[in-house]
């Protein structure tokens, strides 16, 4: 058995399909987002401008987070010293976790070392403590999503994306003395639509099941306090299980769920990937617990993140460029193919200084291959006026098509 070959053509087959991944090698400038250095490929750490960061509101550079986390690391030190049962509980912990129920209007959260842990734990704890049961799930859930409920084992209906008949066909047809959990998103990153929420959470109620929310792209985002989509439509009180991440809007790292007590216990108590892990650093903690507290106060920042998004989205549509839909902060540029994706991703970099990764299979289905912007509060108009006339160029120069 020759390991080394099949590991070779395992790689090689990423290669002739266009889907080989490149992680950029790079340094963003503290105070200066989205300004970066890039190492990749240059003698010297070469200017770039980042559009495509998941840090949507600059919260990552902002001074008080900055500061909490300086504080944090003077007062307790580096690490959290073990898991939450062993060493690993801080105040800042139970502080976070306070403000993050208070933030959603429930009576508890979990806090965990990434939103993939977050849907991964909470999902295959939950179907394990319901016996029997069923849960149905959007077919563009995420892969963490994905990953728990099949690590539940339990039975799976998959829902056409937003399809409220399809839902509603799924739980009629299911033994209505099984538990039952409809597990969808609020924000749905790659093609940036919304859920129906009052809508599936009708049907939950009629069927008597508990519903689940991935808030990942939408909390710090949306509604008055930056409670996600559930805060801006007051739908929070409707849903049982409220997930989000530390890790893009808020800007630092790490993962939660927010629900009643008793649920909060329950994953406490019987997911592994929360039991075994090391908990978050305090210093982590702290930066997210200042960022979590200033959004909760201050609107600026989705404020100017919404009018980045909507004047990209016009600048695109005034270029033919091949903009999506979206509904929310992301902009999607339809490619369609995998090799030319990467193409105008790396001659963006080279050539213009624009950092933005293609996104391929099994990201997104083939063929829906994809340019992902995430403009944010500290893209200037000059900076989307540049970037707009870069991309009409290259794809003049590709011989792609412009809408006229």
């Amino acid at each position: 058995m020759n390991y080394e070959h099949i590991f070779e053509q395992a790689i090689e087959r990423l290669h002739s399909e266009g889907r080989y991944r490149v992680f950029i090698d790079i340094l963003r400038n503290k105070g200066a987002y989205p300004n970066a250095r890039c190492f990749a490929g240059h003698n010297g750490p070469k200017p770039i401008t980042v559009w495509c960061s998941n840090d949507y509101l600059s919260m990552g550079q902002h001074p008080k987070v900055i500061e909490a986390m300086e504080e944090a690391l003077h007062d307790v030190g580096a690490g959290s010293g073990g898991t939450r049962n062993i060493g690993g509980n801080t105040h800042y912990h139970i502080e976070l976790e306070q403000e993050l129920a208070d933030l959603h209007g429930k009576e508890g959260a979990l806090l965990f070392t990434s939103g993939y842990v977050s849907n991964d734990a909470t999902l295959s704890t939950l179907a394990k403590l319901l016996p029997g049961c069923v849960i149905f799930s959007d077919e563009l859930n995420h892969a963490s999503m994905i990953a728990g409920i099949r690590n539940s084992g339990c039975e799976k209906k998959v829902w056409r994306h937003n399809d409220l008949e399809h839902l509603e066909e799924l739980l009629a047809a299911t033994d209505p003395n099984l538990p039952k959990l409809v597990a969808f998103e609020s924000v749905y990153s790659m093609d940036g639509d919304i859920a129906p929420i009052h809508a599936i959470c009708d049907l939950a109620e009629k069927y008597n099941a508990l519903t689940y929310i991935d808030e990942v792209h939408a909390v710090g985002m949306y509604g008055p306090r930056g409670g996600g989509i559930t805060d801006r439509d007051e739908a929070a009180h409707r849903i049982n299980i409220i997930e989000g991440t530390l890790g893009k809007a808020f800007g630092v790292m790490g993962g939660y769920i927010a629900a009643d007590q008793k649920v909060i216990d329950c994953i406490r108590s019987y997911a592994p990937g929360f039991i075994f892990t090391t908990s978050l650093s305090p210093v982590l903690v702290a930066g997210v617990l200042a960022s979590v507290k200033h959004l909760k106060s201050s609107s600026a920042e989705r404020e100017a993140q919404q009018h980045s998004a909507a004047t990209l989205k016009q600048m695109f549509r005034d270029a033919g460029l091949p903009v999506m839909n979206s509904t929310t902060h992301i902009v999607p540029l339809m490619v369609g193919d995998p090799v030319k994706a990467k193409k105008i991703s790396d001659i963006l970099l080279a050539e213009y200084g624009a950092y933005v990764q293609p996104i391929n299979f099994p990201t997104v289905p083939r063929g829906t291959e994809r340019l992902r912007f995430t403009p944010g509060p500290t893209h200037t108009e000059a900076m989307m006026r540049s970037l707009t006339d870069a991309l009409v160029e290259i794809w003049e120069r590709l011989e792609m098509r412009l809408a006229a």
